[in-house]
């Protein structure tokens, strides 16, 4: 395997835990077709929870991206705003991809309304946002999010799963989503565990995202 042929996952959180974690998840996702990088940020907060934050955050990811163009086949954004995500693609030759556009993205397939789960009320707007910018306003349902602190809950594991699965039933239930988007890359190992619980589709971002690089990348390189 040369040095290029893998993707860079880049987490615009600081958190070197999370970036294991969602490592894991996308190395998963990709099935042995390649291999996955991942690059953390240094001047971030460890879990990006409100739209300064998100906003702040862009201006890293894009050094990074910028540092390993030409080290990687692609790039993964994986915080659920896609920070830096548009400026990034102008200044790489490598396709890059984010996981709330991906997610968005399959959630939607074939006409279906989707909505958010997630942690981080003070995103909403951001995320609804994504919604706009990628054309999708039309079926998107809303967001739900748990209640109490987002930092506190992300970090208790039982608590995390039992409140998004509430607000992904309040999002079936009471906005009539035909999917639901779990949102957030640190919420990824809780996306997976969610989707038995429900016959809606749960949306998982970071593994929407690896299957949307793939699927941009010449067929000579998905060979890990």
């Amino acid at each position: 395997m040369s040095d290029t042929s893998h993707i860079l996952l880049i987490n615009p959180n600081s958190s070197h835990a999370t970036s294991e974690m969602m490592q894991a998840i996308a190395l998963k996702a990709a099935t042995g077709r390649m291999d996955v990088a991942v690059a953390t940020a240094t001047r971030n907060p460890p879990m990006i929870v409100n739209g300064p934050q998100l906003e702040a955050s862009a201006e890293q990811v894009i050094e990074i991206g910028c540092e390993h163009d030409g080290e990687c086949l692609g790039i993964v954004v994986s915080a659920f705003g896609d920070p830096g995500l548009s400026a990034l693609r102008e200044r790489v030759d490598v396709p890059v991809v984010g996981i709330c556009e991906a997610s968005m993205i399959e959630a939607s397939r074939g006409g279906r309304k989707f909505g958010v789960a997630t942690s981080t009320p003070d995103l909403t707007d951001a995320i609804a946002g994504r919604a706009r910018d990628l054309g999708l306003a039309h079926l998107y349902t809303g967001i739900r999010c748990t209640p109490g602190d987002p930092i506190t809950v992300a970090g208790d594991e039982q608590l995390l799963r039992q409140s998004l699965g509430e607000a992904v039933r309040e999002c079936i239930e009471l906005d009539g989503a035909e999917a639901v988007i779990i949102g957030g890359g640190p919420l990824g190992q809780a996306a997976e565990q969610l989707q038995p619980m429900f016959d809606t589709p749960v949306i998982a971002p970071i593994p929407c995202a690896i299957e949307r690089l793939m699927g941009m990348l010449p067929g000579e390189a998905q060979v890990a």
